[in-house]
Formats: structure tokens, C-alpha cells, sequence
């Protein structure tokens, strides 16, 4: 079930790229940027939380320990993916990287990676 969740954890970053596209291509043109910013982790959060709803209806994670085995996965890769991808390919240095983790700046992407984590436990908790 773990190889699984770790397989769907591809579609995330898709649903990450299509929240972000949305924001820039859309609503960040009339919004300043950190409350685009802020109003982009919203809704990413909800757009993640329904995949990952979706998920633990086709396939129900069967322990608290294999849903937080399933949070820590997502979140390594997610963060790996972010500063790999991020600085080698997109070129970002890494100050604009961490940039987003400024939770005093009103940045939220660590709400983000928190609600990413958490969705497994959370969902294995309010299964149906």
C-alpha cells in the first residue's frame, strides 16, 4: 500500500503546477503577490486534500503508522522535489526558495507541506 501511495504521490505535483499556473496566469495579475501567494496555498490545500480524499476512498490505508509513513514520504519528496527542481532546473537561487518557508512573512507554503503530511493521518482517521 506504501509503494502505492509513494506512486501516487506523482499526480501531486501536477495538481501543484496547475494551482500555481492558475495564480499566475489568472488571479496573481490582480491580487499583490503575498496574498496570491497566500490565497494560492488555500486553495492548494484543498485541491491536495481532495486528491488525497479520493485516494483513501480507492485504497484505505490499513494503520495510523503506515498513514504517517505515507505523510513523511510525501513530504521528503515534495521538498526534494521543490529545491531540486527548483534550483537545477527552473534556475531559483535558493534564497527565493526558502523565501516561501518565512511563515513570518506571511508566506505559507510550511502550512502547505504540514497539510500535505497530515492529509494521510488525518484521512485515516475519518474514514467512512
Amino acid at each position: 500500500m506504501v509503494l502505492k501511495y509513494t506512486l501516487a504521490w506523482i499526480p501531486m505535483v501536477f495538481i501543484g503546477i496547475v494551482n500555481g499556473a492558475i495564480r499566475q496566469f489568472g488571479y496573481g495579475r490582480f491580487l499583490a503577490e503575498l496574498f496570491a501567494h497566500q490565497l494560492s496555498s488555500v486553495t492548494g490545500i484543498i485541491l491536495f486534500g481532495s486528491y488525497i480524499w479520493i485516494l483513501s476512498l480507492r485504497w484505505p490505508l490499513e494503520s495510523c503508522c503506515q498513514a504517517f509513513t505515507v505523510g513523511l514520504i510525501w513530504l521528503g519528496l515534495t521538498v526534494s522535489f521543490e529545491f531540486l527542481f527548483g534550483h537545477y532546473v527552473a534556475k531559483h537561487p535558493w534564497s527565493r526558495l526558502l523565501h516561501d518557508y518565512n511563515i513570518f512573512e506571511g508566506r505559507l507554503w510550511s502550512v502547505v507541506l504540514i497539510a500535505i503530511t497530515s492529509a494521510p493521518y488525518v484521512m485515516y482517521r475519518i474514514k467512512p
